[in-house]
């Protein structure tokens, strides 16, 4: 994501999907053995309230000061709030390793408004990430400065706007354990109840472009 700051959020919910897709499919299994017959709509809240509360913990945790401090911590952020949505996905029967997680990954936290534009960025930041195995980058490397806020913007774009207010509080002395646990928690559950109406019916694809010469 140093590398490419410009779509992070599409390198980020392209190795979500990649790494977390299949650990969030065993844990509904798992849940599912344990507890035989257990509502759809349960497995997700369980979901829920365990990543609400990984996210509030880092929100306080975090003790990095400064730009690269701030950044880390919403990286982490947006991290633990993608494990969420798949998770969410798996509970309600959606395939979390389906590439086209990575698309609703984007637009449920608001990185795209529709899933064409959603899945153009992804394949831009595939094309990147293809063009960086083959050539290496010639010239004086940016400065870091720029990078870090360029990438602490786009994250924090993913992982709700009080969490990019939260990014800039964070180095403030004093003031980040408050605002980070608020901050997070806040934002996750913003994002929690996004994605449950989304997949709860999975059949219906609120976030496509309509019908109609616009797509023209």
């Amino acid at each position: 994501m140093k590398a490419d700051p410009e779509y992070a959020p599409e390198h980020l919910a392209l190795e979500a999907v990649r790494a977390l897709g299949p650990q969030a499919a065993a844990w509904v299994e798992r849940t599912r053995a344990r507890y035989p017959g257990i509502p759809n709509d349960t497995v997700a809240q369980i979901a829920v309230r365990r990543f609400t509360t990984f996210a509030r913990l880092s929100g306080a945790a975090a003790g990095a000061t400064g730009l690269p401090g701030a950044v880390i911590d919403i990286g982490v952020l947006a991290w633990t709030q993608a494990r969420m949505v798949l998770h969410i996905a798996a509970a309600y029967d959606v395939d979390p390793v389906d590439p086209e997680r990575a698309t609703d990954l984007l637009v449920l936290q608001n990185v795209h408004k529709y899933t064409q534009t959603a899945r153009t960025a992804l394949a831009v930041a595939r094309g990147h990430e293809d063009a960086g195995k083959l050539f290496q980058r010639k010239g004086p490397p940016p400065q870091m400065s720029q990078v870090f806020l360029q990438l602490g913007w786009k994250l924090a774009q993913m992982a709700g706007m009080r969490a990019a207010k939260k990014m800039f509080a964070k180095m403030v002395p004093g003031a980040a354990i408050i605002l980070g646990t608020w901050a997070n928690s806040s934002a996750t559950k913003d994002l929690a109840k996004k994605t449950v109406e989304r997949y709860r019916r999975a059949g219906y694809n609120p976030f496509e472009l309509p019908a109609g010469p616009q797509q023209s």
